[in-house]
């Protein structure tokens, strides 16, 4: 004979599966924000037009032009100034370099003129640095002298460079947490409006029994729709998982487990479908704008930063990136886990604890 929770958690699986409706919309925005990103992604970055007006023909400006126009950042054109500053105006131009009359003379500095339209001033920090170079080396040439040294870079590890490879894991782990949330505390407040609370109640069956078997349930679903997103991430979007895929579901796992008990504990405290709705957006929205989910931690400010490592979301896909961008195992992330761990913990109890079997609204 099964265990109670074994048979209670195959009951309720076959529940779930009736509703397609939701399955299928939980799978389909997560696929939709990877479809638009990977296209995104996968286009190439525009080379930035600049012009050039050169009042010193020759030799040395000639040379300056040469090395900008073998850079594949910029689309050089050279002409006249009125022209030019048109082009910037209209925007078919995104800078305007003024190369004086006095850049053939060597023996002292030479100011430089750069036009830049105010809407492309973002820019600068990435195209500046290029075009200090490009003159560097034109200097260099001209007075015949080597650098000091040479930089021999080396990437010892394998990070991702594309923002969607940075974007997936954290996707999966919101994927994860909304599913989990609905998929528990939604259905704690349907069953308990119904009176299936109610009835159970009195029967041996104890709430640690109940929420095991629909933990058990809810977690074999959540597993196979994250299984569906990855797939179509790896074969579709060309994603790579650097790291082992039973490290990643391991955490997918656990992560599910903390969702599905926070969901459980929003039901008990939720007593009808609206005010689970606006439970769970204060449990869902900060987490997603706190947790690095579309961008790094580190770039919040600096008084939320020890807040958001803390939340559960924030564990888990961090925990999801290193493994998936860094290749590190379960023994890499030892805080990352630890934090998991205790979440699994905390929510785990608090379901348990404050779970509520007859109580329904007016």
């Amino acid at each position: 004979m099964k265990p109670l929770p074994l048979t209670l958690a195959g009951t309720l699986t076959r529940i779930f599966l009736r509703d397609r409706q939701a399955i299928f919309f939980s799978l389909f925005f997560p696929i939709i924000f990877m479809v638009v990103f990977g296209f995104v992604g996968s286009q190439e970055q525009e080379p930035i037009a600049l012009g050039i007006v050169n009042h010193a023909p020759g030799g040395v400006s000639d040379d300056l032009i040469d090395l900008l126009d073998a850079n594949p950042l910029f689309q050089v054109t050279v002409g006249e100034e009125p022209a030019l500053r048109e082009s910037l105006i209209s925007g078919d131009t995104t800078l305007v370099l003024i190369v004086p009359a006095e850049f053939q003379e060597t023996d002292r500095g030479v100011e430089m003129q750069l036009l830049v339209d105010a809407a492309q001033v973002q820019e600068l920090n990435l195209i500046m640095p290029v075009l200090e170079q490009s003159l560097l080396s034109v200097e260099r040439q001209l007075r015949n002298s080597e650098p000091l040294f040479r930089l021999n870079v080396e990437d010892v590890r394998a990070r991702s460079q594309r923002y969607l490879d940075f974007l997936i894991p954290g996707l999966l782990a919101f994927t994860l947490m909304q599913v989990s949330i609905a998929g528990s505390g939604f259905n704690i407040v349907e069953y308990r409006r119904k009176g299936i609370l109610k009835r159970l109640f009195v029967t041996p069956l104890q709430p640690r029994d109940f929420i095991t078997a629909i933990v058990m349930s809810r977690i074999t679903l959540c597993i196979l729709q994250i299984a569906v997103l990855l797939g179509i991430a790896v074969l579709f979007l060309d994603v790579r998982i650097l790291g082992s895929y039973l490290a990643l579901f391991t955490v997918i796992f656990c992560g599910a487990i903390i969702f599905l008990c926070i969901g459980f504990l929003l039901g008990s405290l939720a007593k009808t479908q609206q005010s689970i709705q606006a439970i769970g957006n204060l449990v869902i929205f900060p987490q997603i704008f706190l947790s690095g989910i579309f961008y790094p931690i580190d770039s919040l400010p600096g008084f939320l930063q020890p807040v958001a490592s803390l939340l559960p979301l924030s564990f888990v896909a961090n925990a999801l990136r290193e493994i998936a961008n860094n290749g590190a195992s379960l023994l890499d992330i030892p805080l990352n886990f630890l934090g998991i761990a205790v979440w699994m913990i905390i929510s785990f109890v608090a379901a348990t604890r404050y779970f509520v079997w007859k109580e329904v609204a007016a």
